[in-house]
């Protein structure tokens, strides 16, 4: 198990990062750095790098590679075991780890047709709503080989908590959709000037509204994320828990906190690179708060005093 858990561990952390530097991709304009060839980059395997926008597009490239061999690594090597305890079957490695590659398939072939079609804004969003997803099946994946402190709570989290976090999850991927929207909608980014209300509004129609649509949903998750914080500690929650709901409460006040100086300061290339890092980061620790509730899935009843307490 112990290998299984480094190389989800390893493929958590490369997801990561691609994602992130896909985002420099985005905001640098490197977008089409290797022009329309896919999966050679400006017609080479091996070009020339003598300029800064192929780097990028090449880097990204490379880290998408190192990805999918690691994800691949990780299905062959849970394969190979999958009769040892904890790697198949419902609540094993396995099925996250068949997933998981399934899911990096899909993201490096969707990035070949988001460069067939120079960029089109949807193909964009539903690229990253993929790599998002391979990023919690890895989170998943990792949880199960050992990951977050697996096994050391017997007690899972209140059905109450376990339902709260797990539409945290789906709140914050409607938010991270609509914010990809937002950013490769055209004017949409601009639309609306101003924190947190629009003191001036530069364009109107579906970029206005995309806009105003991802701020709601992402004050709607900042104060779920501290309802769930709050409860936690009233339930008598694992000090787990507890802490991984303080946590992503506040990466997500982090975030807000990014995107309104990003406004104020006139999105800055830095500002956007971070926003969408940070960004990542709150979906990563919703993921990883939903997981740590589950414990497998196990949700009991709330005791009586419990419920009444509540």
């Amino acid at each position: 198990m112990r290998s299984l858990k480094q190389l989800s561990f390893v493929a958590l952390v490369l997801a990561f990062a691609q994602i992130v530097f896909g985002a420099i991709v985005r905001i640098t304009g490197s977008g089409m750095g290797c022009g329309d060839h896919w999966p050679k980059c400006a017609g080479a395997w091996f070009p020339p790098h003598d300029r800064i926008d192929l780097i990028i597009e090449i880097s990204h490239r490379y880290l998408a590679l190192a990805l999918s061999i690691v994800v691949l690594a990780l299905l062959i090597v849970a394969t190979a075991r999958r009769r040892d305890p904890g790697v198949a079957g419902r609540r094993g490695v396995l099925r996250p780890a068949i997933l998981a590659s399934v899911l990096v398939v899909t993201a490096a072939l969707l990035g070949a047709v988001t460069v067939k079609l120079v960029l089109n804004p949807l193909v964009v969003v539903a690229h990253l709503t993929i790599a998002m997803s391979l990023l919690a099946t890895l989170a998943v994946a990792f949880s199960r080989a050992g990951g977050y402190g697996a096994g050391s709570h017997s007690v899972p989290a209140s059905r109450r908590s376990l339902r709260s976090t797990r539409a945290a999850v789906g709140l914050a991927l409607v938010t991270l959709v609509f914010g990809a929207l937002t950013a490769n909608l055209p004017d949409a980014a601009a639309s609306c000037t101003g924190f947190p209300w629009c003191r001036s509004i530069t364009a109107e129609g579906t970029a206005l509204t995309v806009h105003i649509v991802h701020r709601i949903i992402a004050f709607l998750l900042l104060g779920h994320l501290l309802g769930i914080a709050i409860s936690a500690r009233r339930r008598g929650e694992s000090a787990q828990l507890t802490r991984a709901a303080w946590l992503a409460f506040g990466a997500a006040a982090l975030q807000v906190c990014i995107a309104a100086a990003m406004i104020e300061m006139g999105f800055t290339g830095v500002l956007r690179s971070v926003h969408q890092a940070m960004g990542t980061l709150v979906w990563l620790a919703i993921v990883v708060l939903a997981i740590i509730a589950s414990h497998g899935g196990r949700a009991v009843s709330e005791p009586a005093t419990m419920r009444a307490a509540a």
